[in-house]
């Protein structure tokens, strides 16, 4: 039925966006009993008009600036010392109630809302007038002075009331909300105004990332930018998105890791730096991946990996500690202590003591896909006891790593960039992070022997040949730049939104993230961008 004021459907997809576009639907709800559409041809006849009215008393609808002395919070914190005074706020109308010669509204700016009282003998009948026809979902500035009602509610009382945006499209309902998860990711800016705890969630992301820099600035290390386009995608086991650039007519890839870049300039003398980038894999979305994300990327010269998991764990502590003033949060009903030291444990013990089985035992490839078949583990023929192992682990032990715990002892395999280690050299020096049975953080010793390294990329490169274009491509590039002396170097990642995950208890990569990754819209096609 659309010739009423609402329709119901139970199988909405993007036929109905094309309809919104066509001015047929311009309201969707989502409700227990399906989805609502309103028929709001009129309704956007009606704010043309008012439009056109607007412009006729003198009245644009659209200003260019206005200049605000308080945000709301500010005045309801500070209201014993602005009582009387006169304000001027600016923000976008929340709710709206007619009085006939009154008419209360409130406001929203992004530090939270606050009531207007606006009266008719005050403002005049012509200005009144013209604000009673102000919708919600407009943007305007008030100036009055600051009182608290008789009901208590601090407010301001309007003595100016100038339009500076007018919304064309109606607000979701306001018993409602906005609710619906694809809506809020698709149309994130609805999804801020309308949920409060979303816009601190990215406020909150933006002060980990400041307190990032403040820290690693601290420690003297420098920032710096790194190419986003790669001719050769490395520094990580993933799938690159390629491009062409028609004038060089080559393909490139973007970037998948910022690490090969920094570590030549490492090379090249710097001795401590670091970049905060978005990163792009060409792979699957879930609540832990969407295919670009940010990444965080440090390197110091003269360290080891111990002493960059010192670091890790200063850091993210201090991090922690800075936005909630303790380092214990609680995660998903899961308390979370962030205190140093962290917890190490090698790899190996770790699948002892979660599998019960002991890989020290287990010397050749044969025997562990023996073990691994045993286990339920599919592997296929061929594959080395190194990723069996790698494969144990993900399947045994990262579940159960709850709190901060640092792995270690990963196999060569599956570490092409890691330094060996001196004693055991089928193993590498290096580290994973992991918290909430997540990987937070990689890091190692940093490969800097060039022949080694170069007989890796072989490997490697004979890995991709067998189908898995996953591996690493050979960098003859890289290897020469190591050929000239690449000092003992620590290196670590960081992902970002994994983090920023954590600390505002979001259980989806897609709640951090403001424009995350999705499926296009396409015309009959259902909406299907679950996550996987």
């Amino acid at each position: 039925m659309m010739n009423g004021r609402w329709c119901k459907i139970h199988n909405f997809n993007s036929s109905c966006l094309a309809a919104s576009i066509f001015g047929k639907i311009d309201k969707i709800r989502v409700n227990d009993g399906g989805i609502m559409m309103e028929n709001t041809n009129d309704l956007w006849r009606i704010r043309l008009e008012k439009l056109d009215l607007f412009r006729q008393a003198g009245l644009e609808p659209y200003a260019d600036r206005y200049i605000r002395s308080h945000k709301a919070q500010e005045i309801l914190d500070d209201f014993q010392n602005l009582e009387n005074q006169k304000v001027s706020i600016a923000g976008r109308i929340m709710s709206k109630r007619d009085q006939g010669k009154v008419i209360f509204v409130h406001i929203q700016d992004l530090s939270g809302r606050i009531q207007i009282y606006m009266r008719k003998d005050d403002l005049g009948e012509t200005m009144f007038d013209l604000i009673s026809k102000f919708d919600v979902g407009d943007i305007v500035g008030v100036e009055g002075e600051v009182f608290r009602t008789k009901r208590g509610e601090i407010s301001i009382h309007a003595r100016d009331v100038k339009l500076l945006s007018k919304a064309m499209r109606p607000l979701p309902e306001k018993f409602h909300g906005l609710t619906n998860v694809e809506t809020r990711y698709r149309q994130r800016y609805l999804d801020l105004v309308m949920n409060p705890d979303v816009r601190q969630v990215f406020v909150t992301r933006s002060k980990v990332i400041r307190c990032m820099r403040e820290y690693l600035e601290a420690k003297e290390f420098l920032e710096v930018e790194t190419p986003t386009l790669h001719s050769i995608p490395g520094g990580a086991a993933a799938r690159p998105f390629i491009t062409h650039h028609n004038t060089l007519d080559i393909d490139l890839y973007l970037r998948i890791a910022l690490e090969l870049p920094l570590k030549r300039l490492i090379v090249g003398g710097f001795e401590k730096v670091f970049e905060i980038g978005r990163t792009f894999r060409n792979e699957g979305i879930s609540i832990k991946h969407n295919p670009e994300f940010t990444m965080m990327e440090l390197y110091q010269a003269y360290a080891n990996f111990e002493d960059i998991m010192e670091l890790t764990e200063e850091m993210i502590s201090y991090i922690v500690k800075k936005v909630h003033g303790t380092t214990m949060i609680t995660y998903q009903g899961q308390a979370i202590e962030f205190k140093t030291p962290w917890r190490r444990l090698p790899m190996l013990e770790g699948i002892l003591e979660y599998s019960g089985v002991d890989f020290r035992t287990i010397e050749t490839d044969e025997e562990a896909r023996q073990i691994a078949k045993e286990k339920g583990i599919l592997v296929d023929e061929g594959t080395s006891r190194g990723k069996i192992i790698n494969e144990f682990f993900e399947a045994f032990v990262e579940p159960n790593l709850i709190q901060p715990t640092f792995i270690t002892g990963h196999p060569v395999e599956i570490s092409p960039l890691a330094k060996r280690n001196a004693e055991h050299p089928e193993y590498t020096d290096r580290f994973e992070a992991f918290i909430f049975g997540r990987e937070l953080a990689n890091a190692f010793s940093e490969l800097n022997d060039p022949i080694d390294q170069r007989q890796r990329f072989e490997a490697q490169a004979a890995e991709r040949a067998k189908g898995d274009d996953e591996a690493h491509i050979l960098d003859e590039d890289f290897v020469q730049a190591l050929e000239y002396g690449l000092p003992p170097t620590g290196g670590l990642g960081i992902g970002i939104d994994r983090l920023v995950m954590l600390l505002t208890d979001s259980a989806s990569i897609r709640d951090v993230i403001l424009f995350p990754t999705m499926r296009p819209r396409e015309e009959n096609a259902q909406d299907d961008d679950s996550e996987e």
